[in-house]
């Protein structure tokens, strides 16, 4: 079994996104260090979820897609597995990292955007392939970030990535994401 999951996570290039994920979050965990106060702006620690999920979006294929369509494994429960663990490590990173310092945001924040961000990349991975799964997260963030403030319910779907905790309309959407996303990974794997 060890041995199983070492050469998964080497094929999925585990090592270099879990890197990257730690990188980008101390990276931008050390930004308002510098005087600023971090700590009411969502953007922050958005950002780091989004390239957290971008890096982890890279292992959502494999080197050979006919080679994983053809094996006498069961891919379905080992690809949302990869989808949810991806976004919990994404997630955790983030956690461990404020834990050091100041407070970016709350664990609820993190795992509502974590979960909708790795939803939104397994879906990208199915639609796009891998090698583009990072393209629908970082749309949907890039609109986050200049879009109008969110008045009306369709607004507040669209930025449900800054919306703060517990936001019945960021949690909903962020959920959504995550389940179908997922879902429609686990059944279709990556597009070729």
């Amino acid at each position: 079994m060890t041995r199983w999951l070492t050469l998964y996570a080497r094929s999925r290039q585990v090592p270099v996104s879990l890197a990257a994920v730690v990188i980008s979050a101390v990276a931008v965990w050390a930004l308002p260090r510098g005087g600023g106060d971090g700590s009411g702006d969502p953007r922050l620690p958005v950002l780091v979820l989004a390239m957290g999920a971008m890096a982890a979006s890279v292992g959502l294929g494999g080197q050979d897609l006919a080679l994983d369509r053809t094996a006498a494994i069961r891919w379905a429960p080992r690809r949302a597995a990869h989808v949810l663990l991806a976004g919990a490590v994404v997630g955790g990173v983030l956690l461990a990292v404020q834990s050091t310092g100041e407070d970016m945001a709350t664990t609820e924040f993190v795992v509502r955007d974590s979960a909708g961000l790795m939803g939104l990349a397994a879906l990208g991975a199915a639609v796009s392939g891998a090698q583009y799964a990072w393209t629908v997260p970082f749309a949907w963030l890039s609109y986050t970030f200049f879009a109008p403030p969110p008045t009306s319910v369709p607004t507040q779907v669209a930025t449900w990535m800054l919306l703060p905790p517990g936001t019945a309309a960021g949690t909903w959407t962020a959920l959504a994401l995550t389940v179908t996303g997922t879902a429609v990974y686990a059944v279709a794997g990556p597009r070729r």
